[in-house]
């Protein structure tokens, strides 16, 4: 049974998201008082979609990724408590209704939630991604949090929020399915690790030296392989524990390229410059 309809804008950004936004907006239809989508001009039905969901919809630039454009798609809300939801993501009845409760409790200003994450085709227990582990910032006021452009860190509470962390064997979570297979997971850690390095250049920051590096290599294997219980899950457990050990050197690797000014056009056009020069006479 779900609750009844709650003074909720749920938001969620797309791209391209056809063929996992009917379940995210049927998981909040009915009982959200308003849904928005912000969508980053797609080239699919996913407007289309949102439309015949009783979606409101508005339009953004196409970005790399969607959480610079959180803060725009928050503004579009009419009110005050917002749930932010990705397309790849659902809202099971028993945790709508927790969540109904939460906003008509009014006993915190910002409420994290659990996620039950699906990776390579099964919910994943551990490895930082467990329902605990991976508790989101997503149902709140939107006058207590501030959103940042990012990457992984769009959402930071202001001072003095009141915060509340619910329980996935009580409450229930936010259902996730993420990678699906390798290679999905390899085009996201291309553009992730690319989107890192960038912001992490312009705070400053300089690639580490080559033991520093080992040392985060080896501390990321360690939690997930370890710590996190990647040994009991397979060949699952191992691929995805090496797969994030690589994630760590390839941030390190392109924040050295952009260190030494190294971009694909400039090595491109010094490779027209040699071609050349190989061929005069």
């Amino acid at each position: 049974m779900q609750p009844l309809p709650v003074s909720v804008t749920v938001v969620i950004n797309t791209l391209n998201e056809e063929a996992n936004l009917p379940y995210a907006l049927r998981s909040v239809q009915g009982w959200a008082a308003e849904i928005v989508v912000c969508d980053m001009h797609s080239d699919d039905a996913t407007v289309a979609i949102a439309r015949s969901y009783g979606a409101r919809v508005c339009l953004h630039e196409r970005l790399g990724f969607a959480d610079p454009a959180r803060a725009f798609a928050l503004a579009q809300a009419r009110h005050d408590w917002v749930l932010v939801l990705d397309a790849d993501e659902l809202i099971p009845p028993a945790l709508a209704r927790r969540l109904a409760a939460v906003v008509a409790e009014a006993s915190c200003d910002i409420c994290w939630i659990p996620r039950l994450n699906y990776l390579l085709g099964a919910v994943l227990p551990g490895m930082g991604w467990g329902p605990d582990e991976d508790a989101q910032m997503r149902l709140f006021r939107r006058s207590a949090v501030e959103v940042t452009g990012q990457i992984h860190h769009f959402f930071q509470a202001r001072p003095g929020a009141r915060q509340r962390w619910l329980r996935y064997v009580d409450d229930g979570g936010i259902v996730h399915f993420n990678y699906v297979d390798l290679s999905h997971f390899l085009a996201k850690l291309n553009t992730y690790t690319t989107i890192e390095a960038v912001e992490a250049r312009q705070r400053g920051r300089r690639s580490s030296l080559p033991w520093a590096l080992l040392v985060s290599m080896r501390r990321e294997w360690w939690g997930r392989w370890l710590r996190g219980g990647g040994f009991r899950l397979g060949w699952r457990g191992l691929q995805l524990t090496v797969m994030m050990t690589i994630y760590r050197f390839m941030v390190q690797a392109k924040l050295a390229e952009l260190q030494a000014g190294i971009s694909a056009e400039g090595v491109r056009r010094s490779y027209r410059q040699e071609a050349e020069r190989w061929l005069a006479d």
